[in-house]
C-alpha cells in the first residue's frame, strides 16, 4: 500500500486495498468495464498484477463498488480540483451603516456614498439604526429614512430585507445588484 498524507486522509475517506473488508465486491476496471462480482482478495491480486490500486467507490451499495485505478493521482486531482474551486470562490462580507433618526443631509449623503463603495465592491451594507428613549417614537420616519436610502443606491443594490424593528433596533439589508452575463 502506498503512502498518503494524513491531511488528505481526513478530506477523502475511501477505503483502499486491504483496508476494503467486504467479502465480495463489484468489481470495474481502470477502463471503466464491469469485470463483476469476486471476492476481495482475488480483486486485490488482480489490481497488484495490473500495479494499480483498489478502491472502494460505493461502499454503502447493497454490492460493495470497487475501481482500479492509481490512487495517489486520484487524491492529487482531486486537491487541485478542490483548491481551483476555493480560488475561484468570492468571499462576500457585511458592511454595516449607521443611521439615526435625526441624521443631518450632509451626514446621510456621506453614509450613502460609504455604502455606495461597500456596494460597487462587491459587498452587503446592513443599514441599522439604534433608538434611544423616546426615539422610538420615530420608527415610522426612519423606516421611510430607510427607503430613501435604498432609493437613493438603486442603481448600485437590492433591498435583500425589509427594514425590521427588533426591539430598539431598526435594520435593512442591502446586497449588490447581480451582474447581467452576456
Amino acid at each position: 500500500m502506498k503512502v498518503i498524507s494524513k491531511a488528505l486522509e481526513k478530506k477523502i475517506n475511501n477505503l483502499v486495498n486491504e483496508e476494503i473488508q467486504f467479502e465480495k465486491v463489484m468489481v470495474i476496471s481502470d477502463l471503466g468495464e464491469q469485470l463483476g462480482i469476486m471476492d476481495c482478495q482475488s480483486a486485490l491480486k488482480l489490481a497488484e498484477e495490473r500495479n494499480l490500486d483498489l478502491v472502494c467507490v460505493a461502499p454503502q451499495s447493497k454490492m460493495p463498488v470497487c475501481k482500479f485505478m492509481d490512487y495517489s493521482k486520484y487524491r492529487y486531482e482531486q486537491l487541485k480540483r478542490a483548491r481551483e474551486a476555493l480560488k475561484n470562490q468570492k468571499i462576500i462580507t457585511v458592511k454595516e451603516v449607521r443611521l439615526s433618526p435625526t441624521i443631518d443631509v450632509h451626514d446621510f449623503e456621506t453614509k450613502m456614498r460609504n455604502a455606495f463603495r461597500f456596494l460597487s465592491s462587491g459587498d452587503k451594507v446592513k443599514v441599522n439604526c439604534r433608538f434611544r428613549g423616546r426615539m422610538i417614537e420615530q420608527a415610522d420616519k426612519t423606516k421611510n429614512l430607510f427607503f430613501k436610502f435604498a432609493n437613493g443606491l438603486e442603481e448600485v443594490s437590492v433591498i435583500e430585507r425589509e427594514p425590521v424593528l427588533d426591539g430598539r433596533n431598526m435594520f435593512m439589508i442591502l446586497g449588490p445588484k447581480p451582474e447581467k452575463k452576456k
